[in-house]
């Protein structure tokens, strides 16, 4: 899967993709992350990528043009010959129905697992990040397949938001996290995710002098079918 992402932070993504499962991902190459840098798409001499919005209001709101150019460059590859252009065409067109292109906003979908795993079948997802005050309405109605939210609140930009569904959707590949049994028992019928009580050592921890918080016996039984019938028991099914 790539993950194609327009943001005028470019470097906020810096330290993100240097951690943990997230760059063994791309090491690996089960995944591939390319930033593009917005005003990198301008075409005035001060790089501008927002200006004030029509009708009044507080703040600078995105510019179209930019982000146009930026989704254009992404979908369209640049090719050295007219017939192998053509042919790139061609195939990007055959492909464009496994790729989306998400518009982060709080007016958008609420992103949950059942949508995660949906967008985890796809070949490619670009993602526009928003900042200020907005975007240009026309990005959502001309540009954007979805218009997606990660929560109830209102945050400085897209950025975060396109980092939660790069690390929701890196989980979901098979062997990223360990064995690939670890999906089938972790996702549910509908899709959803099963999160359960974990215990590691030591078996009873003594935070102070007569206090102690101690491993259920079962799990030190190494009864796992008895064990797997518990974690299904207090488990919680994120179904949505």
């Amino acid at each position: 899967m790539t993950f194609d992402i327009i943001t005028i932070f470019p470097h906020i993504f810096d330290s993100y993709l240097q951690e943990s499962f997230i760059k063994k991902a791309i090491k690996s190459g089960k995944i591939s992350v390319n930033i593009h840098d917005l005003r990198k798409f301008t075409s005035d001499p001060h790089k501008s990528v927002d200006d004030r919005p029509y009708g009044g209001g507080l703040g600078m709101v995105l510019k179209i043009e930019p982000i146009f150019r930026a989704v254009q460059k992404i979908i369209k590859p640049a090719s050295a010959s007219t017939s192998a252009k053509a042919t790139a065409d061609k195939k990007a067109s055959a492909r464009r129905g496994k790729q989306k292109i998400i518009l982060f906003t709080p007016r958008g979908k609420k992103f949950n697992q059942q949508m995660a795993y949906k967008l985890s079948k796809l070949d490619r997802i670009i993602m526009i990040c928003g900042r200020y005050e907005g975007v240009d309405e026309r990005v959502a109605k001309n540009l954007a397949d979805m218009e997606i939210s990660i929560g109830d609140y209102d945050l400085m930009g897209g950025e975060l938001p396109a980092m939660v569904l790069i690390e929701t959707m890196a989980r979901l590949i098979p062997g990223l996290l360990g064995k690939p049994s670890f999906l089938k028992e972790r996702i549910t019928k509908s899709k959803g995710f099963l999160e359960y009580p974990q215990y590691t050592r030591p078996e009873v921890f003594i935070p102070k002098k007569g206090i102690k918080w101690k491993v259920p016996k079962l799990f030190l039984s190494g009864h796992h079918g008895k064990i797997e019938e518990w974690r299904k028991k207090h488990g919680r099914a994120i179904e949505k």
